[in-house]
């Protein structure tokens, strides 16, 4: 006899989830397996090898471009990697929440007051959107840094071969004949478009997405009409996915083309093969696993008290 709604456990429903999440991973793998067994027969095609000879997989930066990665990018790899870890956790709790743990008020005085009393949330959607907050703000520094010191063309097209490139580095990838590029002088055009569209396309998306479902955006607005909390909500689940998908890629290939120099230009703003990146990396995978474990809300309602009031 099958159980109804009303007698399913939660386990049944963990057990759904997990069986769905191995079909789609078995299945990612044979595409991908079929992906790379198609692309290693491309290029052996005389006329995909002469494709790549034309577009080796990069575009030159412009001229006076400066090498290397700026100690400050350093700090911004962890802060990003801290908050984006954070986010992911704290975002998919509020999604699959049941009932909170507890529950949070903002104090309506001081700079921020209101003429209607604030609306209790969970103290999980607190957290969440104070996370973005602080993402948030750390993506404006971001910004003022690499357009002040020139950094952008890094992660900005400047020009069209950017496209063919980025096309000959995805399948120089597949076929496991990786390009042979040095991150501290230049990234491959596929490497450019991704940080492209994450920093200018998926976190602006991740912001606008995040307000229009927040309980701060006016209920009455006008731009409502057009742009509805429906729409937000199927944008920023996707997006989400996009962050975890590029984070986990990224990390890959940065442990699987030179682990040691990648770690060092990306952590410890140098260009060699020591172990100084490596060991700050360590550190920030540690403190931000922590911070994933150890944020609960028994944690976090004393900061939370700071701002408004914890209740059951």
């Amino acid at each position: 006899m099958n159980a109804s709604p009303s007698t399913r456990t939660p386990a049944d429903g963990g057990s759904k989830l997990w069986v769905r999440f191995g079909i789609v991973a078995a299945a990612a793998v044979v595409v991908l397996l079929l992906l790379v067994l198609g692309s290693r027969w491309l290029v052996t095609l005389e006329s995909v090898q002469e494709f790549l000879r034309t577009y080796p997989g990069h575009t030159p930066l412009p001229a006076g471009t400066a090498e290397g990665l700026p100690a400050w990018l350093g700090w911004q790899h962890f802060l990003n990697m801290f908050f984006l870890f954070l986010i992911i956790k704290t975002g998919w709790q509020v999604r699959t929440q049941q009932r909170p743990p507890a529950n949070w008020t903002r104090n309506n005085k001081g700079l921020v007051k209101t003429r209607n009393p604030p609306k209790r949330i969970s103290i999980n959607l607190w957290f969440h959107l104070t996370l973005d907050a602080l993402w948030v703000l750390n993506g404006l520094v971001f910004m003022v840094l690499i357009f002040a010191t020139g950094h952008w063309v890094r992660i900005v097209p400047t020009s069209w071969d950017v496209f063919p490139n980025a096309v000959s580095a995805g399948l120089q990838y597949l076929s496991l004949n990786w390009p042979m590029e040095n991150g501290w002088v230049n990234y491959n055009s596929l490497q450019l478009l991704a940080y492209f569209a994450t920093v200018f396309i998926a976190a602006p998306l991740a912001i606008a997405t995040g307000l229009r479902m927040s309980e701060a955006w006016p209920k009455k607005a006008a731009v409502n009409a057009v742009y509805p909390i429906e729409l937000a909500r199927a944008i920023h689940l996707p997006t989400m996915v996009y962050f975890v998908l590029f984070v986990v890629a990224h990390v890959a290939l940065v442990l699987a083309t030179g682990a040691r120099a990648n770690l060092n230009h990306m952590f410890a703003a140098r260009s060699d093969d020591g172990w100084m990146g490596f060991w700050v990396f360590a550190a920030a995978v540690v403190v931000s696993a922590a911070a994933v474990v150890f944020t609960r809300p028994m944690v976090i309602a004393p900061i939370a008290n700071l701002m408004g009031r914890v209740s059951r």
